[in-house]
């Protein structure tokens, strides 16, 4: 793996899973690392380094926050060279069972959370003409399930923020790539981390059974959160990174799934589809 550890990393939600996995291999290999999370303590105990590395404590849904977040990033390194949005928030439910407040967490960490550092950072990264904004989706944002909802739009909408994005900074130097993983054994199926609605109705029993599955897959994934690192780190070091990227076998085959299906229903449909013109 080829690297260049002058770089800068800024990454949120580094306190657990994959954030913190990465946030560790980079210090191990000699980046800089400024990361976030609610508590900076929390997060500097968590990676158990120092030297290199600046924790904070932000709340992604607040812009003033994010945004002297990253003004003390570059106040202490000088600089920032790639933004990885890996904070995450999961929400399980039906629409019918789901309130407005409950689908506003969602979108406020992984949707707005992700804006806030993204806006705040482009003037940077466009005064050094170059930089490499990594967001982490979720294979439920490309092929969604039964009971996640929420969820999935929120991740839908990264998905379609990142591809807009790269072609919107694209003249400035500065790369986009968006990342959809599958399941991988981290903390995201813990309380802490994956919230279902309140309200459960018993008539949706399909959402019920689905979320009772996803309770006993936890570290059975197939995902192994030590070698993410290695792959987030070669899109960086990479000149020609992909906008999309599905991380994991399981989030391939249900990328694949999907894709055929969207084909053959664009074949099915394609003489209603055309109808429409004048």
């Amino acid at each position: 793996m080829n690297t260049n550890q002058s770089k800068v990393w800024f990454v949120t939600g580094g306190s657990k899973g994959l954030g913190l996995s990465l946030i560790v291999k980079l210090l191990d290999l000699g980046y800089s690392v400024a990361a976030t999370s609610r508590d900076a303590a929390q997060l500097q105990k968590a990676v158990g380094r120092t030297g290199n590395f600046l924790p904070l404590a932000v709340d992604l849904a607040d812009e003033e926050s994010v945004r002297t977040a990253i003004n003390s990033a570059i106040a202490t390194f000088g600089r920032i060279d790639v933004i990885m949005n890996n904070a995450g928030y999961g929400i399980g439910g039906s629409v019918e069972e789901l309130t407005n407040q409950e689908i506003k967490d969602a979108f406020d960490v992984n949707f707005y959370g992700t804006i806030n550092v993204i806006r705040a950072a482009m003037p940077h990264l466009r005064q050094q003409s170059s930089g490499h904004i990594i967001n982490i989706s979720s294979i439920a944002g490309f092929a969604p399930t039964t009971g996640w909802a929420a969820y999935s739009a929120a991740k839908a909408a990264v998905i379609g923020l990142s591809e807009a994005l790269a072609e919107d900074v694209k003249e400035f130097g500065v790369k986009v790539t968006v990342v959809m993983p599958g399941g991988f054994r981290t903390s995201f199926l813990k309380p802490e981390s994956l919230v279902l609605s309140e309200n459960k109705m018993p008539e949706y029993t399909l959402v019920r059974s689905t979320h009772e599955r996803y309770k006993t897959i936890d570290g059975r994934q197939s995902g192994d959160p030590e070698k993410a690192p290695d792959v987030f780190i070669d899109l960086a070091e990479n000149p020609n990174p992909p906008v999309r990227f599905f991380m994991g076998s399981d989030a391939v085959k249900r990328a694949w799934e999907k894709t055929e299906a969207t084909i053959e229903n664009i074949k099915e449909w394609k003489i209603t589809s055309k109808s429409t013109d004048f």
